[in-house]
C-alpha cells in the first residue's frame, strides 16, 4: 500500500537525538531503503523499478554520479539514497488541477521544501498570471507559445538567463546550449557553478583537463587513498563498495574532515553477508580531524615534507616525471621552504606529528589517488587548495599512471557530461567553432552570465525572464534572501520540473511549471521509444533507457520541451528541431561531430557497459595546459579566521537530503531524528561560550559588508567536530552567506566557511 502524501507539516516539534553512529549501511540501509520505496511506489513497482537501477539495460540512477563497474554489477547496483532519488521520482503519488486550485503560491510557500516534495509529480503544465496568486492549467502549446513570445520581446538576448540541474541528459543539454546559442547569449548557469567550479578551475590551469584522472579501476589499485572534504556514506554511499574492495586488496586510506563520518569510520556492505550479520569494514586507517578551510595548509605542509625528505635521504620525488612533464617545480619548492609550521597548526588543528606520520605514507605509497567533494570547493581559497593536491600528486608522478591521480567526486548524475556538452557560460573558441560549422551560424563569443552574475543581473534589472531545466536555484543559491527577491523582479520564470520545489514559490510576474519525464519513464517519440545518455564522475558514458509508464499523458521530455521552444522562439532556420525531438540518434549524430570524443557516439552508446571519453593526462600523461606542461603553482596560505567568540560554519546534507532535495528528517548518522535545524559544535566550545547541548541559538554570520544575516532556532547539538567550528545543514543556512562572497577564479559561493557567532534565541 503507497502512503498517502503528508497534509501538515511536522515542524521541529518531534526533533529528538541519539549517538551518532560508528558504522555505514547494513540492515539499517536495507530497512531504510524498502520504507522509501514501498511508501512512494507499492511492493511490485518498487522491486520492477529498483532491479533496473544502473544495468546495462536499465536507467541511470538521478541521485549521484558515481560510476558503475565496467564487467561486473551487482543484481541491487543502488544504494540507500539512489533508492530514495528513484522512489520519489517513480511515486505514485500525483499533484493535479485540483492541488493547484486548493493552495494559492502564498500557502505553498509557507511550507517546507520536505512537504512541497513529498506531494507527488507534476502533471500538467500551470501558469500563475500576472497578479495571480495561483497555479492554473494551461495547454503545452499556450505555455510554449508564452515563453517564447516573452523571449522575442526582449530587448536583448542577454535579458534572459538559462538555468541547467545536473540531472539533464546529455541529448537534452545539447539541444539546450545549441537553442541558447542560437538565440544569441552564453547566459548558461548551471549546477556546477556552486559546486565543483572550483575543480575545473584549478584542473585545467595545473593539467590541462577540468575533470578526474582516474577510473574505478585506478581506486582498486591504489596503495593510498586521500578522502578529503568528502562523506561518502551520504553522499556517494556507492563510493563504500568501491573502497572496501580497495581495502580488500591492501589499500591505506586516510580521511581528512572536520567532522567523524559514519561511513569512513565502518562499512557494513549490504550486498555482502558479512556486512549484514558481520562487523563490516574499518575503511580509515587514519583520520585527520581538520580545522573548516585548513586543506590548503595542510597538503602544502605535505609538500614541505616530501621535499624536505627529498633533500635528507633522497629517492621520495620522481624526479624523470618532473623534469620530462611538468613545469613551475623551482619557484614551489622555494615558495615551501618559507612555510611556517606555527600557520599551518593554527589553520589545521593538527599537530606536526599528525602531518608527518600521513607524510610518511605518502612517501612510502607508489600509487596515490586524492579523493574531494564540496568540503574543499566552496571556500575562499578552494583553487588554490586543489591547485596543492595537484602539487603533492605531481611530486611523486602520481598522474597518469595505473592506480594515481586527482578524483573529484562530483554530485549530481550528470552534471560533468551537461558540462561537455556544452552547458558552459565561458565555452572554449574551439566548441563555438565546431558548433557554429555544424549548424552554419555565429555563435556569440561575450561570456555570459554564471550562476552568481545571474542572480546580480536579475537583481540588477539587466535579465527578465529565468529559464531552468531541473534544479531548485532559490533554494541551491547563497544569501536566500536577495535571490529570492532577484527571481521576483523578472517578468517571467519558468521552471521545467517532475516534482514541486520551493522554487516554485518564488516567481516572476508571471511564472510557468513545465512538468517532464523523469529516468524511470518510457521515453517513445516518432521514431519509437529513445533512450539518452549520461557521464559519470569519471568520464564514462552510457546509456539510460526507462520503463515505466509516464506518471501523466501530458508529461513531455526535457529534449522535446527544448526543442518545441527552440522551434517557437527562433522560427524556420539551419536546424531540424521536430526532427531532433522525434529521434535522439539524430541529436547524437550532431554530438559526434561537435564534441569531442563522442565520434560515432550512436554506435559507441550501443556497448552495454558504454564508453570511457579520452583524458590526455590520465592516458597519455600528456598534458594541454599553455606550456603543454603539468604545472607547479605557488599558493599564499590562506585560511578561515574566526574572532574571540566565533566560529566556523560548514553547511553539509543530512543523510535523508541530496543536493536540495529532502527524503526525510532523519541524519541516522549523525542522530538527529525529525528535525533539521541542528547546529552541531564541539562540546568545549559550548563550554567556553556559555551555553549549552540542546539549547536554542540564533546564528549571525560575520562578513565585512556588515549587514547582519540570521537563522534563527537552532537546537545545539554537542558533537564531535573540529575545535572552532560547527556545521548545520543547507539549505537552512544559506541566508548566512552574501552573493559577494566567492571564491577566487571560479566564483563558487563560499557556503563551507561562513564565520559565525552564536546568541541564546529569544524564544
Amino acid at each position: 500500500m503507497v502512503k498517502k502524501p503528508p497534509v501538515e507539516d511536522t515542524g521541529e516539534e518531534g526533533l529528538s537525538l541519539s549517538p551518532p553512529k560508528t558504522t555505514a549501511a547494513g540492515v539499517p540501509a536495507i530497512r531504510t531503503t524498502l520504507q522509501h520505496a514501498v511508501d512512494q511506489m507499492g511492493v511490485r513497482r518498487s522491486a520492477l523499478t529498483l532491479l533496473r537501477v544502473n544495468q546495462k539495460s536499465g536507467f541511470d540512477c538521478p541521485g549521484c554520479a558515481w560510476p558503475e563497474s565496467r564487467d561486473h554489477r551487482h543484481i541491487a547496483e543502488f544504494c540507500e539514497n539512489g533508492a530514495k532519488a528513484v522512489a520519489e521520482e517513480a511515486t505514485l503519488r500525483r499533484i493535479t488541477a485540483d492541488f493547484f486550485a486548493e493552495h494559492s503560491i502564498t500557502d505553498l510557500a509557507g511550507h517546507s521544501g520536505y512537504w512541497l516534495g513529498q506531494q507527488g509529480r507534476l502533471t500538467q503544465p500551470v501558469l500563475k498570471d500576472a497578479g495571480s496568486d495561483h497555479y492554473r492549467p494551461v495547454s503545452w502549446d499556450e505555455a510554449l507559445a508564452l515563453v517564447a513570445d516573452e523571449l522575442r520581446g526582449l530587448d536583448s538576448p542577454d535579458e534572459a538567463i538559462f538555468y541547467t540541474s545536473g540531472r539533464t541528459s546529455n541529448e537534452a543539454a545539447f539541444c539546450y546550449q545549441l537553442f541558447v546559442r542560437l538565440f544569441g547569449t552564453n547566459n548558461l548557469p548551471d549546477c556546477s557553478n556552486m559546486c565543483h567550479e572550483s575543480s575545473g578551475s584549478a584542473l585545467t590551469e595545473t593539467i590541462g583537463v577540468g575533470k578526474g584522472s582516474v577510473l574505478v579501476e585506478d581506486l582498486e589499485q591504489a596503495d593510498l587513498i586521500f578522502i578529503v572534504g568528502q562523506n561518502p556514506g551520504t553522499n556517494h554511499p556507492r563510493m563504500l563498495s568501491t573502497l572496501e574492495k580497495a581495502k580488500r586488496a591492501g589499500t591505506r586510506i586516510t580521511a581528512v574532515n572536520p567532522l567523524p563520518e559514519a561511513g569512513l569510520l565502518n562499512f557494513r556492505n549490504p550486498q555482502r553477508p558479512s556486512g549484514v550479520v558481520g562487523h563490516g569494514t574499518q575503511l580509515a586507517d587514519r583520520f585527520l580531524q581538520i580545522k573548516v578551510g585548513g586543506d590548503l595548509a595542510l597538503f602544502q605542509a605535505l609538500g614541505r615534507l616530501l621535499l624536505d625528505a627529498e633533500n635528507e635521504r633522497g629517492g621520495v620525488l620522481d624526479h624523470e616525471f618532473i623534469e620530462a612533464r611538468t613545469t613551475g617545480f623551482a619557484e614551489y619548492a622555494k615558495h615551501l621552504a618559507d612555510l611556517s609550521w606555527e600557520d599551518v597548526e593554527q589553520a589545521t588543528g593538527l599537530t606536526r606529528a599528525e602531518i608527518t606520520a600521513a607524510a610518511d605514507e605518502l612517501i612510502a605509497a607508489k600509487n596515490v589517488v586524492v579523493c574531494w567533494a564540496m568540503g574543499l570547493t566552496q571556500h575562499r581559497h578552494s583553487v588554490p587548495t586543489i591547485r596543492e593536491i595537484v602539487n603533492v600528486l605531481l611530486l611523486g608522478g602520481h598522474i597518469g599512471r595505473p592506480g594515481a591521480g586527482v578524483c573529484p567526486v562530483r554530485g549530481h548524475s550528470n552534471v560533468q557530461g551537461d558540462r561537455t556538452m556544452g552547458i558552459y557560460e565561458k565555452p572554449a573558441a574551439a566548441f563555438l567553432d565546431r558548433l557554429g560549422a555544424e549548424f552554419s551560424f555565429e555563435p556569440p563569443r561575450e561570456y555570459g552570465y554564471d550562476t552568481v552574475d545571474a542572480i546580480r543581473a536579475m537583481r540588477d534589472g539587466k535579465a527578465k525572464v529565468f529559464f531552468a531545466v531541473g534544479g531548485n536555484f532559490a533554494a541551491a543559491t547563497p544569501d536566500t534572501e536577495v535571490t529570492e527577491a532577484a527571481l521576483r523582479r523578472c517578468r517571467l520564470t519558468v521552471q521545467v520540473s517532475t516534482k514541486l520545489n520551493r522554487s516554485h514559490t518564488v516567481t516572476g510576474e508571471r511564472a510557468l511549471i513545465l512538468p517532464t519525464l523523469g529516468r524511470t519513464e518510457v521515453d517513445v517519440q516518432r521514431s519509437g521509444p529513445q533512450r539518452v545518455s549520461v557521464e559519470d564522475s569519471m568520464g564514462m558514458v552510457h546509456a539510460s533507457q526507462g520503463r515505466l509508464r509516464p506518471a501523466s499523458e501530458e508529461l513531455l521530455s526535457e529534449v522535446a520541451i527544448v526543442c518545441r521552444l527552440a522551434s517557437m522562439t527562433l522560427g524556420p532556420g539551419t536546424v531540424d528541431w521536430a526532427g531532433l525531438a522525434g529521434n535522439y540518434d539524430k541529436i547524437r549524430d550532431h554530438i559526434s561531430r561537435v564534441v569531442p570524443g563522442f565520434e560515432d557516439f550512436n554506435r559507441k552508446l550501443a556497448e552495454p557497459a558504454g564508453f570511457v571519453l579520452p583524458h590526455p593526462a590520465r592516458d597519455e600523461r600528456r598534458f594541454p595546459t599553455t606550456s603543454g606542461r603539468a604545472h607547479f603553482t605557488a599558493n599564499e596560505l590562506e585560511f578561515p579566521q574566526a574572532g574571540p567568540g566565533e566560529l566556523v560554519l560548514q553547511t553539509i546534507r543530512s543523510h535523508d537530503q541530496y543536493n536540495t532535495t529532502i527524503y526525510g528528517l532523519d541524519d541516522r548518522y549523525r542522530g538527529v531524528h525529525q528535525g533539521r535545524r541542528v547546529l552541531f559544535v564541539h562540546p568545549d566550545d559550548l563550554a567556553a561560550r556559555g551555553l549549552a547541548d540542546g539549547q536554542l541559538v540564533d546564528i549571525t554570520s560575520v562578513w565585512k559588508d556588515g549587514k547582519d544575516r540570521t537563522a534563527k532556532g537552532f537546537r545545539l547539538v554537542a558533537y564531535s567536530t573540529a575545535r572552532g567550528c560547527c556545521a548545520a545543514y543547507f539549505p537552512e543556512t544559506n541566508v548566512l552567506v552574501p552573493l559577494d562572497s566567492t571564491a577566487k577564479t571560479s566564483n563558487t559561493p563560499t557556503t563551507k566557511s561562513v564565520i559565525v557567532r552564536l546568541t541564546p534565541s529569544a524564544s
